[in-house]
């Protein structure tokens, strides 16, 4: 079985095998990073819901000098393998402190180069081979991060449903206390790739608390969110961890992060980091993620109260010209994302074809009423505004891109032409906002 495009390798292939010299070949991989920066960092409105643009600081570090160096072990010389680490002991303990404070709690750890790395440390510090988890089925937005072709899948856990009511957004509880009771979980895990609303953690954990459960709640989406106060904090209402993308909403580096409160985790959850999944953990994006979470602490509660009122107004323009916006009944959506079921306009997978002709970025998405083999071709699409929110738009420009999404998608709309407007847009926003570089 082929995984990747072999039309695409063969022309690497064709293209290496066709330069004279090697310092062509490079040049040809610096053109094709100019081309993407040019199409989707000038002329298209990224609506990924896992993108956000860095800052020019951020962006900087991640080139920096101390990217070279390794970093192997705890912050401190007793807890380093290397000696001169001085300096960089004063980066990381930044960056610890500041992640502390931007998420209100006790323990922080930052040398996660992605976030699924987090899931695995969880499950590698909290369960054993052979214990029972719940999470959430992937058509209704649970990820593999958490199931069995995933870290959970890996460590030999067993994995079992957590009960969704009929609309497949919403937990349905009672389902859930019998289930629960039934298979008795270790960790109860919400992780989503399709968030609109908050979930019920503080009822969770006290379902499996008499038996010693407990709730994890991996926020990949929703970090940024959350550091905003535009969502509930989880370790708040029962979580006893949390970890996080801090490339999505938080809009730092990729990466992943990881808090907690308990002194009792402490040494299972840092050894499970380091010496078990952590070691040289890119000292340049350490950097870039202090600096991101103090602009994060100086302007995220704006620039998240912005994305989510940009998603709702995004889904209201969408609703109000005839598309199927999920989660209608409760004002569309709390977070970044917008859902939509285009299964009248030829599924997600035609769908974000067509969009992205227009130079507008979405993605194919499976919705509650999917199944886990057409993920290929589902009949959702998953949107989210905090690109376009960071580079300024707010309410008016998400009626207008309501406006070209549904014109491309009910086929009243030219692709080509929207992509016209698209640019032009795009052209009246060139800076990056929510950052000290322009405020």
């Amino acid at each position: 079985m082929a995984y990747h495009d072999a039309k695409i390798l063969e022309r690497a292939r064709s293209l290496i095998e066709a330069q004279p010299s090697r310092r062509l070949i490079q040049l040809e991989v610096l053109a094709a990073v100019r081309r993407n920066e040019q199409w989707r960092g000038r002329e298209c409105l990224n609506l990924l819901a896992p993108e956000a643009p860095t800052s020019p600081t951020v962006r900087a570090l991640l080139a920096s000098e101390v990217g070279t160096r390794a970093a192997e072990g705890h912050i401190g010389p007793e807890g380093r393998w290397f000696a001169g680490t001085r300096y960089i002991d004063e980066i990381e303990a930044l960056c610890v402190e500041l992640l502390k404070r931007l998420f209100r709690c006790r323990y922080a750890d930052h040398r996660l180069v992605a976030g699924m790395i987090g899931n695995l440390a969880v499950y590698s510090a909290l369960t054993r081979p052979g214990d029972v988890i719940m999470s959430l089925p992937q058509p209704a937005g649970g990820h593999s991060s958490n199931r069995s072709n995933g870290p959970a899948g890996v460590r030999g856990l067993r994995i079992f449903d957590i009960p969704l009511d009929a609309s497949g957004l919403a937990i349905d509880l009672d389902t859930f206390a019998q289930e629960a009771d039934r298979v008795r979980p270790t960790l109860v895990v919400l992780g989503s790739t399709m968030t609109l609303f908050p979930r019920p953690v503080k009822e969770l954990a006290q379902v499996v608390g008499p038996w010693g459960g407990r709730v994890y709640y991996d926020g990949a989406h929703e970090l940024g969110l959350i550091a905003g106060d535009q969502f509930p904090h989880p370790l708040k209402e029962g979580a006893v961890v949390l970890t996080g993308s801090t490339g999505k909403t938080l809009s730092g580096p990729q990466g992943g992060v990881i808090v907690w409160d308990d002194d009792a985790l402490t040494p299972a959850l840092s050894e499970a980091i380091f010496p078990t999944l952590a070691a040289t953990h890119q000292v340049n994006r350490v950097a870039a993620l202090a600096a991101a979470a103090a602009e994060f602490l100086e302007f995220g509660k704006d620039y998240m109260a912005q994305v989510v009122a940009n998603s709702r107004a995004l889904a209201r323009g969408l609703s109000d010209r005839g598309l199927a916006v999920l989660g209608a009944e409760k004002g569309f959506t709390r977070t970044h994302q917008v859902i939509v079921d285009v299964t009248r306009q030829g599924g997600g997978h035609n769908s974000a074809a067509r969009l992205e002709r227009a130079g507008i970025i979405v993605n194919k998405n499976l919705i509650p009423k999917d199944r886990v083999e057409e993920w290929d071709r589902p009949s959702g699409i998953r949107i989210g505004t905090t690109e376009v929110t960071r580079y300024g738009m707010k309410e008016a420009e998400m009626d207008r891109i309501g406006e070209w999404m549904a014109g491309v998608l009910n086929g009243t709309r030219d692709p080509d032409s929207v992509a016209a407007d698209v640019r032009h847009l795009r052209a009246e926003f060139p800076r990056i906002g929510f950052c000290f570089d322009v405020n």
